[in-house]
This record gives structure tokens, sequence and C-alpha cells, in this order.
């Protein structure tokens, strides 16, 4: 299955349980993450005013526009 989003695609984040440091804003999409059994695609994406990268799943992800 092909990945949704592409590196450099700006995206909104849907913070969650598993994730909550997440700031809200606009986070761009750094690379999609080899699959990893059946569970859901994920990404790492980086948030202009936060220094670290975090990976998100791919229904978090809404895209911009």
């Amino acid at each position: 299955m092909t990945a949704l989003f592409a590196a450099g695609d700006r995206v909104t984040v849907r913070p969650d349980r598993a994730n909550p440091n997440l700031r809200p804003g606009i986070y761009t999409i750094k690379m999609a993450m080899p699959r990893a059994g059946h569970g859901p695609r994920q990404y790492r994406v980086k948030h202009d005013q936060d220094p670290h990268e975090r990976i998100v799943d791919e229904p978090q992800l809404n895209r911009l526009g």
C-alpha cells in the first residue's frame, strides 16, 4: 500500500494518548516509515517550533488545503 503523504507535505496532527506532547499546529512530513506489521503506516513529522521529530500514525494526519 502506498503512503498517503510524502516528505515535504504540510499537515496538521491530531494528538492522542500515545503522543501527549504534540504541539497544535502545522507539521512537515520528514519521511514515511517502513511498514511494520499490520498497524497503520507511521510518519516522522516535525513542527517548526519544536526541535524534536515525532512519529505519528497516518490516521492522526490531516492534509492542509
